[in-house]
């Protein structure tokens, strides 16, 4: 299975957040909307969560 990724620092936040989270796709979307809620307030709602899910990126392999 492929790991997914989300990078923070792909997207512009007041907070310059530096935070990568890695996984299985369905721990990293729930790690993302958690830190999401809790650090750039956003409120957690279905929208959110497929926002979040669609700005997932596949891990790249190690050396590639």
């Amino acid at each position: 299975m492929t790991r997914k990724v989300a990078d923070c620092r792909k997207y512009p936040s007041e907070s310059q957040c530096t935070l990568t989270i890695a996984g299985e796709e369905e721990e990293v979307l729930r790690a993302a909307t958690e830190h999401a809620v809790s650090v750039h307030q956003h409120e957690d709602t279905p929208e959110l969560r497929e926002t979040i899910r669609g700005m997932l990126e596949d891990e790249k392999a190690p050396g590639a």
